[in-house]
């Protein structure tokens, strides 16, 4: 049944302008091969109903491993659906209601997912590593009425009820999700992954996800449709708060479909969940695109190279989204040649530069390319993919099942012939709808050309002749952190509350782990003696770990540029040049000599 509107679209189709694709939504023929259709069927659904169907169609089925405890189909629906009940009556949660999730990777919270979506309200992922202040931005501006928390995370929501709409807090911990299994031979879940319910004082607002469990409260008919609200991810944005991208079922469900058709995954397909489920890379790859199949979600809390390999090797994993980053640790763990990895049939990923020593180890030893792709949070994730069949390395792949991207002039916004750098702008169905609650944002980012609703990536790139995407640089200040996207503006922000500096500029240097890391060139107050290494306590104790600057540098003075504006482009170059020399002198120092 066709849903009523749960919440007001922020940006709704300007009068004139093409609807956005429904239906079949086509690629360019020249990609249409190695077994790739044409076309991609986008089902006329919410989300839910994956859960459901693939419930019905497989219900003794694995959908979640944890640590070696099986959580069935049938179970996963009705646990789904006795907290979509639990929400709805105890909770007061009605249709369009903003539900936070608060967690790390754990069976509970793919079942608070799908209860959120059951209840027809809108599911707010939480980074897991937001400290208060952050924290606190999301839950008010998302004006979020309930949230599903770990137990760890707890002291950090809990004051924040009560201060605006947050009114209900239901607490799960990941050691009750282990069952009797918390020793899978030979894979120890760690201490803080076997920590109970028992042992957490719960403040009065909030409720154990047992106990809600334990009422087992029918919820109401459910009426979503492909056109409600079904989420708001949150992402940094140049003005140093992060901003809600406002997702239908049907966005996110493209993106899902899409994304599931090109890789080739099937009702058959395991999946190694690690990349985090409240970043649509984890949750798009690894929980929508499972369920959406009947396929089986093998679930990891944080990253850990070893339990990685074994449980790729004993759960047979046939598809991994894993990041650059993850994978050159992945392969440099001792004995990593002993494991039986042949199950393995697709891994995929992006974000980041992809070192040739894996893209090597991948092919000669696996046979497997490693197939780069492009999305972002405001387009479900999912834009752009490299075929499976003829992959180019170090390339983006091509716009993929109706995607109408194009490479234009940043200030003009006029097209720009192949081979030329420009901005990515793209109009596609997993676009989202708009910014929650900034109007301004959704002005300057989305623009009409030949009819049609284009979003501005802020991306620079360029297309070739035979239509692949090629990154050449970021016109927004995005430092991209092992895949975590950090904007300078809000480290910035943060570290002009520290008492002693007086201005600050955050840049991007390369790191070989992580791709590139967080760094800050500062200048002091007049009187100010702090060093390098208090300023980098404080940020770790005031910001999330990923944002936080990993190296700070001193300066007398920051450049500006004719406006009184700091340079920060002027600061990139200058690193650049940095890292060159010294990667020109260790090039001399190891050179023969004759």
């Amino acid at each position: 049944m066709q849903a009523e509107p749960r919440a007001t679209h922020p940006c709704p189709t300007p009068a004139g302008v093409a609807e956005r694709p429904v239906g079949a939504l086509c690629i360019d023929p020249v990609h249409a091969r190695g077994g790739l259709p044409r076309e991609a069927h986008i089902p006329e659904i919410s989300l839910f109903c994956n859960l459901e169907t693939s419930a019905r169609r497989y219900p003794a089925k694995t959908a979640v491993q944890f640590f070696g405890k099986a959580v069935r189909y049938d179970e996963l629906l009705a646990e789904a659906e006795a907290m979509a009940g639990y929400l709805q009556h105890a909770c007061d949660v009605a249709p369009g209601d903003r539900v936070l999730v608060f967690s790390q990777n754990c069976p509970q919270f793919i079942a608070a997912y799908f209860a959120i979506l059951r209840a027809d309200a809108v599911f707010v992922p939480v980074n897991a590593m937001l400290l208060r202040d952050e924290l606190e931005h999301i839950v008010q501006d998302s004006g979020a009425v309930a949230a599903f928390v770990a137990s760890e995370l707890l002291e950090r929501i809990a004051p924040l009820v009560g201060t605006g709409a947050l009114r209900q807090l239901v607490v799960h911990a990941y050691g009750d999700a282990l069952g009797n299994a918390d020793d899978d031979a030979g894979l120890v879940p760690p201490d803080w992954v076997r920590a109970r319910i028992a042992d957490v004082v719960l403040p009065p607002a909030a409720v154990s996800w047992q106990a809600a469990l334990a009422q087992q409260q029918v919820p109401r008919l459910h009426r979503a449709g492909p056109d409600d609200l079904c989420m708001l991810p949150y992402t940094s944005g140049t003005t140093g708060k992060p901003k809600a991208c406002v997702h239908t079922h049907r966005t996110v469900m493209t993106s899902c479909v899409g994304s599931s058709l090109w890789r080739r995954t099937h009702p058959s397909s395991v999946y190694l969940a690690v990349a985090p489920l409240f970043h649509l890379l984890g949750l798009q790859n690894n929980v929508n695109s499972a369920i959406f199949w009947g396929g089986t979600i093998v679930l990891m809390p944080r990253w850990d190279r070893e339990a990685a390999a074994l449980l790729i090797e004993r759960h047979r994993v046939s598809f991994w989204a894993a990041l650059p980053a993850m994978l050159v640790d992945f392969f440099a763990q001792p004995g990593i040649e002993q494991r039986d990895l042949s199950s393995l049939a697709v891994v995929t990923g992006g974000g980041a530069a992809t070192p040739q020593h894996v893209n090597d180890i991948l092919k000669n030893r696996y046979g497997l390319d490693y197939i780069e792709g492009y999305g972002l949070t405001e387009s479900a994730n999912f834009l752009c993919a490299n075929p499976m069949h003829q992959p180019k390395k170090g390339c983006l792949g091509v716009p993929t099942f109706g995607v109408d991207l194009r490479i234009v002039d940043p200030e003009t916004l006029v097209p720009l012939p192949r081979g030329k750098a420009g901005e990515i702008v793209v109009h596609a169905a997993q676009i989202m709808l708009g910014y929650w609650n900034h109007a301004q944002a959704n002005a300057e980012s989305f623009f009409v050309r030949d009819g049609k609703r284009f979003f501005r990536t802020g991306d620079l790139a360029s297309m070739d002749e035979e239509g692949y995407v090629f990154m050449r640089d970021r016109l927004k200040r995005m430092i991209n952190a092992s895949g975590f996207k950090v904007w300078p503006a809000e480290v910035e922000a943060s570290l002009h509350t520290h008492p002693s500096i007086l201005e600050a500029c955050v840049i991007a240097a390369p790191d070989a782990r992580r791709g590139e890391t967080v760094k800050a060139v500062v200048t002091l107050r007049d009187g100010c003696s702090d060093d390098s290494a208090s300023l980098l306590a404080w940020c770790r104790e005031h910001m999330a770990a990923y944002k936080a600057p990993r190296i700070v540098q001193i300066v007398d003075a920051l450049p500006k540029s004719a406006t009184g504006k700091i340079a920060w482009r002027e600061l990139q170059e200058r690193e650049a040049r940095a890292v060159q020399a010294a990667e020109n002198k260790e090039a001399e120092a190891e050179a023969p000599t004759h």
